[in-house]
């Protein structure tokens, strides 16, 4: 079985002859509903559909969208740049030249950029950090360090702060319970934590918030470099002078300008105070490379650390603290910059006041061939292709809104803005949001609402992959076989659905559907192409046509994925929402917490119960003690039965309403006030108060981990709760969205019933 699958992920077998050799019956998706000429939202017959894709695909071209990407990638074009400014004119002009209407909407965001950047150790011996990637001969743009933005994490407080260094690991709480046992505190100390397991961000909050003066992040090469294959310019890994810049704003908290939260950021809106902006650091962090990190690191003394936390640099991985000292000052400059979206429109011919918003940032903390301009080279093309379907005298049924944001490195600052400035008329508007940011060569990653999910199907389904000329869709199903073991892999071998991912936050889907509750969904390629080059002057046009997607074919095939999406969308009689499929994952999501309470039940009784026998004194190596953790409270007993029952609603209401679209259309007004009834139901699921000491985040089943950042967290005000054990907060979270639920199943039998009020 394993032979045969990883056969086909080479390409040279198509899905039904592996399964017809392995004797499965799993799904048969693609050939099945192709074959019908099915597609959710056009009846029984979507053949005008189809030819519409047709020619739409037709009209993509790689070498144009290359061309494109060489041209926005040429110079640095980071926030309040000149760069920036050229890059969004250019994008204004290729939407004009389409036929498009456009606009650029300018807001004035807080952006601190680098005056003083030192790190220098000073004992037991001198170093004095490099903090400087050199050009290459191998990559043309490397050089034109005018231009660059120096290697710094946006956000990070101004600071001059010299102390004893600690090695963090990751810099998780985790990590940090692992040092409380071994007696080390980093309080009055500076830390060295490890890119990778969170987003940066969560690494200096949770220093922070134990004490620590400063933070330095470095890439080691066990995640990022030599140990996982040949480095820049050789190969893709992180070299060792790479530096991952990148944002640390305490972003689950808020993201966009900090000091207009909740409101869009004009010339004259009001600002707070930067010392009152509550997602803005304490402390100074950088990030280093690991030829800067290696003698910090070498020098430590005190225990080995674990395992589990040692990286790859030739030397054993010491905790400290201990003699090694360093000196850390940043000073920044805390300036108001303009940004720049560009917003191009195609109004609808039937329903002009239904919007369908399509978007990519434009921005880079340097010249970002990859991260973003990959994906938004490719929404140019996918806009191009529109542009020649007008030619022929095709509108869209509702209107199209093309995005390209400013500003989402430092903190998802174009797209909240814009949602905040206009949250009440997107609400009233926006169908559904369609994300995408950079992309690569191999496998589909498709995460949203959960309503979606047949939708995204199907869209998978009638997508060819270049590699091996099977659907998108089997291949990345295919993947998720081989990457499963035992059971899990039979199971989705008869697995007879598609699934979809929940989103955190990481890119600008998160204003629209965690603040306002608009349906969205986030697109993209990658697994093959190793992110070496990640936020450094290396991630240019050179690294990407050598090794991110040669050809420009998967940026080709995302302009397919996100094309057939918006197309679909506009031009549906019903819009396809499944509601039955949210209250699957809702289903599953209460289950989870459930679990997941027992599980911390259970783990706290056998750890008091190992704590009073005193395994763990007995299980310590005298010479290296360990202390054993503190005892827990006992778990209190949770009600979950009203989150149940609620759940066991949304799952009547839902299907009963799937019922009701499946048996025949209204007509008229009437279906276009079910129309709008679908896309609004989501807001249905937002939090008047938001979550608790975060309420800028309203959804009451997404949002981005408090301690994970990127990582999602589904029914996140219980989950979090429970995790951080606040019991009296978890319950009143499970009747919170109980709630929520119930409010949003009588939401969709009034729907159901006010559409076909004799059923």
């Amino acid at each position: 079985m394993s032979r045969l699958l990883l056969t086909l992920m080479a390409g040279w077998l198509s899905v039904s002859t592996v399964l017809a050799q392995s004797g499965s019956s799993a799904m048969q998706t693609g050939s099945t509903a192709t074959q019908s000429g099915s597609l959710k939202g056009f009846g029984s017959d979507a053949s005008a559909q189809q030819s519409l894709e047709a020619r739409f695909d037709g009209y993509l071209d790689a070498s144009r969208l290359g061309e494109r990407l060489k041209i926005m990638s040429a110079r640095p074009h980071h926030v309040g740049s000149p760069g920036g400014k050229a890059v969004a004119e250019y994008i204004y002009d290729q939407y004009k030249r389409f036929g498009f209407e456009v606009r650029i909407d300018t807001f004035y965001v807080l952006f601190p950029t680098p005056k003083v950047r030192e790190l220098e150790m000073t004992g037991p011996t001198q170093y004095k950090a490099l903090l400087k990637e050199p050009a290459l001969k191998e990559d043309a743009t490397s050089g034109q360090s005018d231009e660059q933005l120096p290697t710094y994490n946006a956000w990070s407080a101004d600071g001059d702060v010299s102390g004893e260094l600690v090695f963090v690991n990751y810099g998780l709480p985790s990590d940090y319970e692992q040092l409380a046992r071994r007696g080390i505190d980093v309080k009055g100390k500076i830390v060295i934590a490890k890119y990778g397991r969170s987003w940066r961000g969560i690494k200096p909050k949770v220093a922070q918030e134990h004490g620590a003066i400063g933070c330095i992040i470095y890439s080691d090469p066990k995640d990022d470099g030599y140990y996982e294959g040949d480095v820049y310019p050789k190969g893709a890994f992180k070299n060792e002078y790479g530096v991952q810049r990148g944002s640390v704003m305490d972003m689950p908290i808020y993201p966009g300008d900090p000091l207009t939260p909740g409101i869009g950021a004009t010339k004259d809106a009001p600002r707070i105070d930067r010392k009152d902006a509550i997602n803005l650091l304490k402390i100074p962090v950088l990030p280093i490379s690991y030829h800067d990190a290696e003698p910090l690191l070498k020098s430590l003394e005190g225990p080995v650390a674990p395992e589990d936390w040692r990286g790859a640099l030739p030397f054993t991985y010491h905790i400290g603290p201990g003699k090694t000292k360093v000196h850390l000052k940043l000073e920044f400059n805390w300036d108001i910059k303009p940004i720049y979206d560009v917003i191009a429109t195609v109004p609808g011919k039937d329903f002009p006041d239904q919007w369908v918003i399509r978007g990519n940032h434009h921005d880079a903390w340097v010249n970002g061939a990859g991260d973003p301009l990959s994906g938004q080279a490719a929404m140019l093309e996918e806009a191009h292709a529109v542009g020649e379907l007008l030619k022929t005298g095709w509108k869209p049924r509702r209107t199209l809104v093309y995005c390209s944001w400013d500003g989402e490195e430092p903190a998802l600052l174009g797209s909240t803005e814009w949602v905040e400035q206009n949250a009440a008329t997107l609400q009233q508007h926006a169908v559904a949001y369609i994300n995408s940011d950079g992309n690569g060569r191999g496998f589909l990653n498709a995460e949203g609402s959960h309503a979606f999910e047949p939708f995204l199907e199907q869209v998978a389904r009638d997508v060819t992959d270049p590699e091996t000329g099977i659907s998108v869709l089997e291949r990345r199903w295919a993947r998720e076989i081989i990457n499963a073991t035992g059971d899990k892999a039979k199971e989705l071998l008869n697995k007879k659905s598609f699934s979809i991912g929940a989103l955190g936050s990481g890119s600008d889907y998160s204003p629209f559907i965690q603040h306002i509750g608009v349906p969205s969904i986030d697109l993209g390629y990658g697994g093959e192409d190793p992110g070496g080059e990640y936020h450094s002057i290396y991630d240019s046009y050179d690294d990407y046509v050598r090794f991110k997607d040669p050809g420009f074919v998967y940026g080709v095939v995302l302009a397919k994925t996100a094309g057939r999406t918006m197309l679909r969308l506009a031009d549906a009689d019903l819009l396809p929402f499944d509601y039955p499929s949210l209250a699957k994952n809702i289903k599953t999501y209460s289950t989870e917490v459930n679990a997941l309470l027992d599980q911390e039940r259970e783990s706290t009784a056998l750890q008091n119960k190992l704590i009073k026998g005193g395994y763990y004194h007995l299980a310590a190596d005298p010479k290296t003690p360990i202390a054993a953790p503190d005892p827990k409270d006992e778990v209190p007993y949770l009600n979950f039965a009203p989150l149940q029952n609620a759940v066991v609603g949304l799952e009547k209401s839902s299907t009963h309403l799937n019922d009701l679209l499946s048996k025949r259309l209204p007509s008229g007004d009437t279906l276009q006030q079910l129309n709008t009834g679908l896309y609004q139901a989501e807001q249905q699921l937002l939090s008047t108060q938001g979550l608790p000491r975060r309420g800028w985040y309203k959804h009451s089943i997404y949002a981005p981990g408090f301690y994970t950042g990127y990582g999602v967290k589904t029914l996140p005000g219980i989950r979090e709760a429970i995790e951080q054990r606040y019991w009296k907060e978890a319950q009143d979270q499970i009747d919170l969205d109980a709630s929520i639920l119930n409010h949003f199943s009588q939401y969709l039998d009034k729907l159901g019933s006010t559409a076909y009020p004799q059923q």
